[in-house]
């Protein structure tokens, strides 16, 4: 198969326009707008059609005073809405609604292929349903002005060098100091955030509990299963309010429904500056509102505002010109903190890493090759961001064995089960990107590691690179996320403690309703999978893999999660 080469030449010759264009890439509404005020905004996108039609809607919700100063944006919440073009417009009359919290480090734009391609198996059935992919409040400090312009160089310049971009000049990555507000966003806020989005997008109880299913990906299971345990009007002994009460059902995303964070071990990386929760509840508070304690998760490289959005400049070389040779890691900065990214990430060894001879620079590399070297699951050494879309091509690879060497006993649920690959030649041939599709095929070169491992197979290869691309940059709504707030989680490791504990009100609601948990079967819980949920496991896929992959695998069936959701969309709960 190739025809993600020739979709790859459609959504080039397409993708500058739209993201010029785009509606959605409008400002937030003014705070003038008092309370309950909404906006509907279309998303413009080169994806093929599929009869599914995207929305950005922003509902005003302000914060309690007690936040304290932030910014106007923050007083609102956000979400990508998809919906059968053919379908009713208002989302009360649609057949279901599938509401989708999102994982760590993770934005509403992450959801963007596997909504799409439930809402369009739906749609096929002759059932209308919707997707909402949930953003966080946090979300609201991200700035897309610079992706938007369509132009990888222009993007740089404006997030690193100071540079206007139609008469905007980046506000700088937010540091803990202008965070305060987000010392209190935590795990109460942010199911009291659902709450009132779907109490003011579906007014009537009776419909939210008939309609609505209620889940997420990774930590998103874990939100959702708080979300459902919660009382939202302060008695106990009235239930329409309570959380299990605004769902049919429950769907987990490489997860499971819970209020525990042991079944994501390994999601969290250990050295991201996360406070020694053994402090206790009060002390671990007292660090953020006097901000000793970062207040967003964030550590000094690979994972902070400022390397995050490299994910998205990736992708819009690869978006345009994958086939181009790429000048991104040569136009970047020189600063320590993406010359330490990239050295994590394009290191052959411990020595390599060290001195920094041979990096990234050094190599000659397409577009997608950049963006297959940060997101593939035998490249980036991180299991939380990693994806199946192919492998290098065009020249030799060898092992990447940093920070942990191919066919060790790494700890898995950080660096993921597949072994990591990395070009072999610096200053040599154009280094290209296999596409998920063409592993395999008669022209494949069939790497193997050095100790006679093959690097992958057809099998292990689920997701687009230019479907990735697509969903990194043309949402409105960030496919990562830059400014996670840290008390999510430390109130979630904290579950046991008064303060959390006392919203866990009804703790059978996480056993209500009927529950569909889909996992990745090289995911966070490869190798201990829960039977007891009798999961529908999705062969070869990795974490991110149950949002990105494509509808149509190697093999030729069409792709399982999307299909599960449908399909559980349209049982009766």
């Amino acid at each position: 198969m190739n025809t993600s080469r020739s979709r790859g030449r459609t959504w080039r010759s397409a993708a500058l326009a739209v993201l010029l264009t785009s509606g959605a890439l409008t400002a937030a509404a003014p705070d003038a707008q008092g309370a309950g005020a909404r906006t509907e905004t279309p998303v413009a996108s080169t994806h093929p059609a599929d009869g599914v039609t995207e929305t950005t809607v922003r509902v005003k919700v302000p914060l309690p005073p007690s936040f304290g100063t932030r910014p106007a944006a923050c007083d609102w919440l956000s979400y990508l809405r998809y919906r059968s073009a053919g379908g009713p417009e208002a989302s009360a009359d649609a057949d279901r609604i599938l509401v989708a919290q999102p994982g760590i480090l993770e934005g509403a734009g992450a959801f963007d292929s596997v909504a799409r391609q439930t809402v369009a198996k739906a749609a096929a059935e002759g059932r209308h349903i919707e997707f909402w992919a949930l953003d966080r409040r946090s979300n609201c400090l991200e700035d897309r002005t610079g992706i938007a312009s369509g132009d990888q160089h222009t993007a740089v310049d404006y997030y690193y060098r100071g540079r206007a971009v139609d008469g905007r000049t980046f506000d700088g990555f937010a540091g803990n100091d202008r965070l305060g507000w987000m010392a209190k966003l935590g795990i109460e806020q942010t199911v009291r955030d659902e709450y009132d989005l779907l109490t003011r997008e579906l007014p009537d109880q009776a419909a939210r509990r008939e309609k609505v299913l209620c889940g997420g990906h990774s930590l998103g299971g874990v939100v959702t299963g708080f979300f459902a345990a919660a009382d939202f009007d302060g008695d106990p002994a009235t239930t329409a309010d309570a959380g299990q009460n605004q769902c049919a059902g429950y769907f987990a995303l490489d997860t499971t429904i819970s209020t525990s964070l042991a079944d994501l071990s390994g999601s969290i990386p250990d050295d991201t500056g996360l406070p020694d929760v053994g402090l206790g509840y009060a002390a671990v508070q007292a660090g953020l509102d006097t901000g000793v304690l970062p207040r967003s998760l964030s550590a000094p490289v690979l994972l902070n505002p400022a390397t995050m959005t490299l994910l998205a400049i990736a992708g819009v070389g690869a978006l345009q010109d994958p086939e181009g040779e790429a000048d991104l890691p040569s136009y970047l900065p020189s600063d320590v903190n993406i010359e330490a990214t990239n050295r994590f990430l394009f290191s052959e060894d411990t020595a390599t890493f060290l001195t920094g001879s041979p990096g990234v620079k050094d190599f000659r590399l397409t577009n997608a090759a950049v963006l297959g070297a940060l997101m593939d699951d035998n490249s980036v050494p991180l299991a939380f961001l990693q994806s199946s879309v192919g492998l290098f091509d065009g020249g030799p690879i060898t092992d990447k064995n940093f920070p942990a060497a191919n066919g060790s006993s790494q700890p898995t649920q950080l660096f993921g089960v597949e072994y990591k690959a990395i070009p072999a030649q610096p200053h040599g041939p154009l280094y290209t990107w296999r596409e998920y599709d063409r592993v395999g095929d008669a022209d494949d070169p069939g790497y193997r590691s050095a100790d006679g491992t093959p690097f992958t197979a057809a099998g292990k290869e689920v997701t687009d690179l230019q479907e990735l691309a697509r969903s990194l940059v043309e949402q409105p709504l960030d496919f990562t996320e830059q400014y996670f707030p840290t008390k999510l989680v430390t109130d979630i490791e904290l579950a046991t403690s008064p303060q959390v504990q006392r919203l866990l009100v009804h703790p059978e609601g996480l056993t209500a309703r009927p529950t569909l948990t889909v996992l990745a079967g090289d995911g966070l819980l490869a190798g201990r999978v829960p039977a007891d949920l009798h999961p529908v496991v999705a062969p070869g896929y990795q974490h991110l893999d149950v949002l990105t992959a494509a509808p149509v695998q190697n093999d030729g069936r069409p792709e399982p999660v999307s299909g599960s959701l449908a399909a559980f969309a349209r049982s009766p709960q």
